[in-house]
This record gives structure tokens, sequence and C-alpha cells, in this order.
């Protein structure tokens, strides 16, 4: 498992880690923290890196994923596994988060993050909505700590492969 990681030459480590998360300097400092002991050392400089970034680099890895409901992104497979609970949600279900994506988008100036797997596009709707009272200080908070989520399920899912 974490085996695989740490034999990979540097280039594929940096490639395959910003699958899972797209900034590139916290994949290089992470493929630089090589050998893992286990995926709870992994994990651990998982963290001291994000503690490195500046919202700015939040948002542009923000900028790799698609919205809810839709195709695409820097690593556009595992957005359409996480986002399997989403497809065949019925139309108005899709068009209020079409329109609640848009709304969201023009307060806080990003898209909408949140950790789609095992959830349904009703479930995603009502905490997007929800959200949208948040202060854009607590929802980079927020939208950050979603994307740990998504990372987390990236990085078993590339060690597992």
């Amino acid at each position: 498992m974490i085996a695989r990681l740490n034999e990979m030459d540097s280039g594929e480590a940096v490639r395959r880690l910003y699958s899972c998360f797209a900034s590139e300097s916290w994949a290089e400092r992470v493929a630089a923290g090589r050998p893992y002991a286990n995926f709870a050392r992994l994990w651990d400089a998982c963290e001291v890196e994000w503690s490195r970034l500046a919202p700015s680099d939040w948002l542009d890895a923000f900028k790799a994923h698609p919205r809810i409901g839709e195709k695409g992104g820097h690593a556009p497979g595992s957005s359409e596994r996480e986002q399997s609970g989403v497809h065949g949600a019925p139309p108005a279900t899709m068009g209020a988060l079409t329109e609640e994506n848009r709304h969201y988008e023009a307060r806080f100036g990003h898209v909408f993050l949140i950790s789609a797997s095992e959830r349904s596009a009703a479930e995603i709707l009502a905490e997007l909505r929800r959200r949208m009272s948040n202060d854009p200080a607590t929802e980079i908070e927020v939208a950050a700590a979603e994307h740990r989520k998504i990372t987390r399920i990236r990085l078993e899912r590339m060690l597992n492969e």
C-alpha cells in the first residue's frame, strides 16, 4: 500500500499526489517527505503541508474541481465516482443544484466543495443551502475541511490500486 508511493520516482509521486490534491507545491513537498512508514505518517505530512498553504493556494486547488452535478476537473474519474449519488437525481433537484451552485459561487468566489461520496443529491443540496449563511472566512475553512476529506478518499484509493 504505502510502499507503492515510497517506491515511485519523484515525478510520478508528485503527479499521483497532485491527482489527489491539485496543488503542485503541496504535492512536491509531500513527495519529498518520502518514505512514509504508514498511511498515518503520510496523512500527518499532508496536514503539515496544508497548514503552510495560503488561502489563495486553497482557492487554486478548489478550481480543479467540477461543480456538483457536473463532470470534469483535474481528476474527472475520481469526481464522477465521488458524485455517484448525484447521478440519476430528479430533474428538479439537479436544476436546484445548478442554481444554488451559481448563487454560492457569486457569494464566495469559488466552487462549492463537499465530500460527495455516499451522499445523495438532496443531502448535498441541503448542505449547500445551509453553508450559504457562512461568512466568507468561515466558508473557506469549511470548504478546505471538505477538500481534506476528498483528498483522503483519493489517497486511499490511489494507494490501493
